[in-house]
């Protein structure tokens, strides 16, 4: 290490340099379609990102996720008649290109700092009967008050079409700035998209998925991230075996926690944690 050290500051590109950052495939993506993204997203807490999945990928989640649906939620915020698939990236590859797309990689490279974290990757499916989700936000659980920049961001994804009698998830436009008032539900309003579409919203913006009043199921992913500070929801960490981390991209690897938040946030026995990977014990 630097043994001209006079602040935290200096220690910087120690541990976060041992292992390069490569390049966020956000990085390939048209300024003029981020900026134009990120101005809704300021605006209104929220961006509606049309046609990000093809049909063939969609069928793909749909097969890969249906034999996954075997529970359902244990209270009133997961619903009693919503399927909930927790440890996603364990268990299919479908999902990947949902954690890391270019297009929210793009966006979360302006609102959050480098190796920002995944802090939650699940798979949805609101059943018929189901009644509307409590309203939250998705940072909420941190004890930090209002208002406040958003500690994180969140996406939802349309693996069936969101419509506004099938449970799309409900939203309050300009919710993200305010501080300690709370929501009414004549405010809710439906994210109505097609399948393979995704919302985008910041950790601040209140909102909730919606009541399903039809007769079929809506399937939906949700990816969510947070600051490199901060602990992500899922321990993804314990949960996740290092031959999943070798599989995903390098940018999921390094949203999963393989990566270092300046001076030494992340290290493994003094050292970057990628060096685990060069081994087989363990995880």
């Amino acid at each position: 290490m630097n043994s001209e050290v006079s602040s935290l500051a200096d220690l910087g590109g120690d541990l976060a340099g041992t292992y390069r950052r490569t390049a966020s495939s956000g990085e390939h993506i048209d300024a003029a379609v981020v900026a134009a993204d990120l101005a809704a997203v300021e605006r209104d807490g929220y961006v509606i990102l049309p046609d990000l999945l093809t049909q063939p990928e969609l069928d793909e989640i749909r097969e890969a996720v249906a034999p996954l649906l075997d529970r359902r939620g244990r209270n009133r915020f997961e619903g009693p008649t919503t399927q909930r698939v927790y440890s996603v990236l364990n268990k299919t590859r479908t999902c990947d290109r949902i954690a890391d797309h270019p297009r929210i990689l793009a966006l979360l490279d302006r609102l959050l700092l480098p190796n920002y974290l995944l802090s939650m990757l699940q798979v949805i499916n609101i059943l018929p009967g189901e009644q509307a989700q409590m309203l939250h936000t998705d940072d909420g659980f941190y004890p930090l008050p209002r208002p406040r920049a958003a500690l994180g961001a969140a996406t939802i994804w349309a693996i069936d079409n969101f419509t506004t009698d099938n449970g799309a998830t409900d939203i309050i436009a300009g919710s993200h700035r305010w501080g300690h008032r709370m929501p009414e539900e004549s405010e809710r309003e439906p994210v109505v998209m097609q399948a393979g579409s995704c919302v985008f919203f910041l950790g601040t913006l209140w909102h909730g998925g919606g009541a399903n009043r039809t007769q079929q199921p809506r399937l939906a992913v949700t990816a969510q991230y947070c600051e490199p500070w901060l602990r992500p929801q899922e321990a993804f960490t314990l949960s996740i075996t290092r031959d999943t981390v070798r599989a995903v991209s390098e940018d999921i690897r390094r949203m999963l926690g393989y990566s270092i938040h300046p001076p030494f946030i992340g290290q493994v026995d003094g050292m970057h944690p990628k060096r685990l990977l060069e081994s087989d014990g363990g995880l």
